[in-house]
């Protein structure tokens, strides 16, 4: 080789030498005055509370008319015996609002609504609310299971003159014959501008299955609050050792074609199966599968180990969970496949719950871990 392409071999090198790496996501602790033991996420049913109760500085009203969907609180509350707070993404660092822990409990309660089973947590979305009801004993061992699922929908109420009570339809919905609703938290969607509700059931043999249900189209003969029904179900599926059944962790166009598909996690103490579901005509179709992740953790109910990651513009969100052992925190992209772009090493095991704020590269995730800290991983 001559000089002059041996200076240009050196120079290359140093060049390429010289870039910078793409960053590791770093972790820190958050510094609280109390050891937590659950988390809520942005968009859930306290956070939402929190940010309308008057608890926080800048808190807002609460809509008035029931049927308006409320706006997603962009704070996470966390809280233990000791203490709570709102955490809020301020020039890319969480900040913390201390709260009273019972207030936040007082809040918090609500999730469980009277009549509820026991341990369940109901979903919240709009006029829209969502719980398992009816307990039954378990059909293949384990926890107690539900006969119901009970969907509770305010009603528009006119504006004007003496105050009136809101108006509630009630929907009742059963499993299919000899099965019962998991004690999985349901999940609200939308699909063509319509609400579906997703849920699990559970066969005798201890089979556990997706099942989505959907609201018929408005129209003549539909009165408000009814025409619900079962819209697509799922294949059975093992549990996991543990007898955990598979858990749904997100609907979302994680695809970015405009329809919504299901993440879930099959043998979620196991091997941990990732799933991607999508919706056909009367059933749900696997489509995509890894294994790998959890969205479980022993003791901790029904916490969220899953959350969604949005985009900072327009595109498709990516979901975020912990491994199978719960000793990292992973970001993966659903769209064309399952593709992990990243990991975290925690410094405990993720337990009691998994939040986000923020969009985009701007991302911050909250983690709660078995020792009451919470953990931020900046991506």
């Amino acid at each position: 080789m001559s000089e002059r392409g041996t200076r240009r071999a050196l120079l290359i090198g140093l060049l390429i030498a010289a870039t910078p790496a793409w960053a590791e996501p770093s972790v820190t602790i958050l510094d609280l005055p109390f050891r937590a033991r659950a988390l809520r996420g942005p968009g859930s049913e306290v956070a939402i509370a929190v940010a309308t109760s008057g608890l926080l500085p800048l808190a807002r009203a609460r809509n008035a008319n029931p049927a308006v969907v409320e706006p997603e609180a962009p704070i996470a509350v966390v809280w233990g015996d000791s203490g709570g707070a709102a955490l809020s993404l301020v020039d890319g660092q969480v900040a913390t609002t201390l709260l009273g822990a019972e207030a936040v409990e007082g809040l918090a309660a609500a999730e469980t609504p009277r009549g509820a089973l026991p341990g369940s947590r109901r979903a919240v979305a709009g006029p829209l609310s969502v719980h398992l009801a009816n307990p039954v004993p378990a059909l293949a061992g384990g926890p107690e299971q539900a006969g119901s699922l009970v969907l509770r929908e305010r009603q528009p109420v006119a504006m004007g003159g003496d105050p009136k009570p809101v108006p509630v339809a009630t929907t009742t919905l059963s499993a299919a014959p000899d099965t019962a609703f998991a004690l999985r938290r349901p999940r609200i969607g939308r699909l063509d501008g319509r609400p579906i509700v997703l849920a699990v059931t559970i066969a005798p043999a201890g089979g556990a299955a997706l099942a989505l249900f959907a609201k018929a189209e408005p129209g003549a003969g539909t009165p408000p609050g009814t025409g619900w029904t079962l819209l697509a179900r799922g294949p059975e599926q093992p549990t996991g050792p543990g007898g955990q059944p598979l858990k749904p962790a997100a609907i979302a166009d994680f695809s970015g074609t405009g329809q919504p598909q299901v993440a879930a996690v099959a043998a979620p103490d196991g091997a941990g199966q990732l799933q991607l579901w999508t919706l056909e005509p009367g059933a749900l179709r696997l489509a995509q599968e890894a294994p790998g992740y959890t969205n479980v953790s022993p003791g901790e109910g029904e916490a969220d180990l899953a959350a969604l990651v949005e985009p900072e513009r327009k595109g498709a969100p990516e979901l975020a969970l912990p491994i199978a052992d719960r000793s990292a925190v992973a970001i993966l992209s659903l769209k064309a496949g399952i593709r992990e772009r990243w990991r975290a090493p925690l410094p405990g095991l993720a337990a009691f719950g998994l939040a986000s704020l923020g969009r985009g590269p701007g991302t911050r995730l909250l983690v709660g871990l078995a020792d009451g800290r919470i953990a931020v991983v900046t991506p």
